[in-house]
């Protein structure tokens, strides 16, 4: 009844509204005067009321076009705020998940390395081998769970994939055992700042495998980053010789893992059965090869007569903060995954490169770290840096 009563009003209204009403008017008087004659009554009716419905209907389809196309704005103008609500309400979702995602990232992060600094250090842990083989098989066992339930697919392993994946596998247990065995030795914050030079090292292999040619920006930022880790090495208080040179180990085994991760991956697409390798099952190759292989270097490292005596395998709290770092391992996969798919790598990289900064201050703080000014400037210097360097990457991608 409110439309039809608009539509009525807005027809009056509307310019073409007077001449109408006067034509009906003019119609409608010259009937009345054929009515009063005699003889003509029948003429004037005869021509008056064709005409007269004529313009009544003429004037009702009026009004109903009218009607409908003010029920057309009306539609249209509820579709559009439809639209503009469902628009905003997904962009504050997208915007929403993006800043959960880059926080699960960064805490799991954070979170893996300080749990492992802590077993290692404050509970004196000896088997680092060990660590990383327990954190391992607890992925094994979670990724094969989700991937039977249907959560998550997997590529099978088959004894082709094996082959193809085993030398990347060789050099990823080495990052992760020299990893551990640096972190024992080494502040986190010096740990952060000493990772830089894997992108050193990343970028030279880079020009020489694939020919790959980097901008000035990008060249400026690793030599800041070589003066932050050498500054930051001599001003350490801390100074380990054991920890560096594992440091310094790791960051080649990582810049090696990363290049050849490059050339394996197109060949060990082309022997899975879907011909794709997603995070999953990439995580799930690394993991389940590193088993065998790090049972091995336990026996060889002579981890076993410690496991043995020790007294830290019979507390129940330590076996809880063993699993939790498994778990985190885990997590710092998937949140990856998430947080990347959410942004983009330009975004991902840049996260990277800040959450070092609260990483490296809760290291020193929560483990009392001693330090003095030149070597935090020095830290401080080569976290920046590392902002510098991913922002360089930005700008070289675009």
């Amino acid at each position: 009844m409110g439309s039809r009563t608009l539509s009525i009003g807005a027809s009056l209204d509307s310019p073409d509204a007077p001449f109408e009403r006067n034509h009906t008017e003019n119609v409608s008087m010259v009937s009345l005067k054929f009515h009063e004659s005699n003889g003509v009554l029948d003429q004037g009716h005869q021509v008056s009321s064709p005409v007269r419905r004529d313009v009544v209907s003429r004037s009702l389809s009026a009004v109903k076009v009218h009607e409908n196309d003010e029920m057309d704005l009306e539609s249209g103008k509820l579709e559009k705020d439809r639209d503009k609500t469902i628009r905003s309400n997904k962009i504050v979702k997208i915007q929403n998940q993006a800043l959960v995602s880059g926080l699960a990232y960064c805490i799991s992060s954070c979170s893996m390395i300080l749990v492992n600094k802590f077993v290692l250090s404050s509970y004196d842990f000896n088997a680092g081998i060990s660590l990383m083989l327990y954190q391992n098989f607890i992925s094994v066992v979670i990724v094969s769970i989700l991937s039977s339930l249907g959560l998550i697919s997997t590529e099978p392993l088959t004894w082709r994939l094996i082959k193809v994946w085993l030398p990347v596998n060789v050099i990823f247990v080495g990052m992760l055992v020299t990893s551990m065995f640096s972190l024992k030795y080494i502040n986190v914050a010096m740990v952060t700042v000493l990772k830089n030079v894997t992108n050193v090292i990343t970028a030279v292999g880079e020009m020489y495998l694939f020919k790959k040619h980097h901008d000035s920006r990008v060249w400026t930022a690793l030599f800041l980053m070589i003066i932050s880790a050498v500054s930051g090495g001599i001003t350490d208080l801390s100074f380990h010789a054991i920890g560096y040179s594992w440091q310094i180990i790791n960051c080649f085994l990582t810049a090696s893992y990363s290049l050849t991760l490059r050339r394996v991956m197109d060949t060990a697409k082309q022997v899975t059965k879907s011909g794709n390798l997603n995070e999953f099952s990439m995580v799930l190759l690394n993991n389940t090869l590193s088993l065998p292989l790090g049972i091995l270097l336990i026996f060889v490292f002579r981890e076993v007569d410690y496991l043995c005596t020790t007294p830290l395998l019979r507390m129940p709290d330590f076996w809880l903060v063993m699993t939790l770092s498994g778990f985190l391992g885990l997590a710092i996969s998937f949140t990856s995954m998430w947080f990347l798919h959410q942004t983009g790598a330009t975004t991902y990289s840049l996260v990277g490169s800040l959450n070092k900064i609260p990483l490296s201050v809760a290291g020193i703080v929560l483990f009392k770290v001693p330090t003095s000014l030149e070597n935090s400037a020095s830290i401080f210097f080569g976290l920046l840096a590392g902002v510098f360097f991913a922002r360089a990457k930005m700008r070289e991608r675009s």
